[in-house]
């Protein structure tokens, strides 16, 4: 994509420990984490057949519409530990696109990933 109407700054190490807290509780077929962005919160949820769930809060600077949208947790983490800052620009459009992770104040290297419907 190559403009993102919403952009949030998270603390990179932040964001990855949440996920993969987050994560030990996702269906391990699927590896589903839903975000859900609302005023200064990002919540990450991630449940199992077993019905276990987990749920977290990080603070940000978003200040736009509510949302929610699923990622494959796995891919998040990845693409988290591949960036060499201490903060991360995450750049969405809606629950349906694809979503950016990118150094602030670098164009390159830039890590895509495709939603999945939870």
């Amino acid at each position: 994509p190559s403009k993102q109407s919403k952009k949030i700054i998270l603390d990179r190490n932040l964001f990855r420990e949440t996920l993969s807290r987050v994560a030990i509780l996702s269906s391990e077929k699927y590896r589903g984490v839903r975000l859900s962005l609302s005023n200064k919160t990002l919540r990450l949820t991630a449940h199992n057949p077993e019905q276990e769930e987990a749920q977290e809060e990080i603070s940000t600077d978003y200040s736009g519409e509510s949302m929610e949208i699923g990622f494959n947790v796995n891919y998040m983490i990845e693409a988290t530990g591949a960036l060499h800052t201490d903060t991360m620009e995450f750049g969405l459009n809606d629950p349906n696109s694809s979503c950016t992770l990118i150094s602030p104040n670098a164009a390159y290297p830039q890590y895509v990933i495709m939603p999945m419907r939870l």
